[in-house]
């Protein structure tokens, strides 16, 4: 998908987190934290079946990369973790109500980077639809819920 990051209205909250050498980031991908550094969705781990997994990441969802780090870059990143900027992304083609709640999607036992999925559950998702779609639509406005700012409607973002 390379360099998608589609920002389109709110209030952004950039933070800063480490990347390792190794790791590839674009902007717009969907990161978590493991341990002391971000990495993209399609690098985290794969755990038992798809619900479990996109569970496992809604706890570890960091936010949307704002910049990009090539391998062999230890640059830190910023990354937005508000809960109030608006993005358009990449879904499954379906019909949207706002606030359907949304995972990353799958592709060969790995959730992807940059393609969002409807769920059933709030405890898988990391974002909501913030526009409604009639007919079936690939792109939507979302917003999203990292477990790492108190603000945002993740489950996991309880602090106490």
């Amino acid at each position: 998908m390379g360099n998608n990051l589609r920002f389109r209205s709110g209030q952004v909250q950039l933070h800063k987190f480490r990347v390792d050498s190794g790791t590839v980031i674009e902007a717009g991908d969907l990161v978590y934290l493991d341990g002391d550094d971000v990495k993209p969705a399609a690098s985290f781990t794969w755990t038992t079946d798809l619900a479990t997994t996109q569970a496992a990441f809604a706890a570890q969802f960091a936010g949307v990369a704002h910049q990009s780090s090539a391998s062999g870059q230890t640059a830190d990143i910023s990354v937005d973790v508000s809960p109030m900027s608006i993005y358009e992304f990449d879904v499954n083609s379906a019909t949207y109500e706002v606030g359907d709640v949304l995972a990353p999607d799958e592709l060969s036992s790995a959730i992807m980077s940059q393609q969002l999925e409807s769920v059933a559950s709030a405890n898988l998702g990391i974002a909501r639809a913030s526009e409604y779609r009639a007919s079936s639509s690939s792109r939507l406005r979302v917003t999203f819920a990292s477990a790492y700012h108190s603000g945002s409607s993740n489950v996991n973002a309880e602090v106490g």
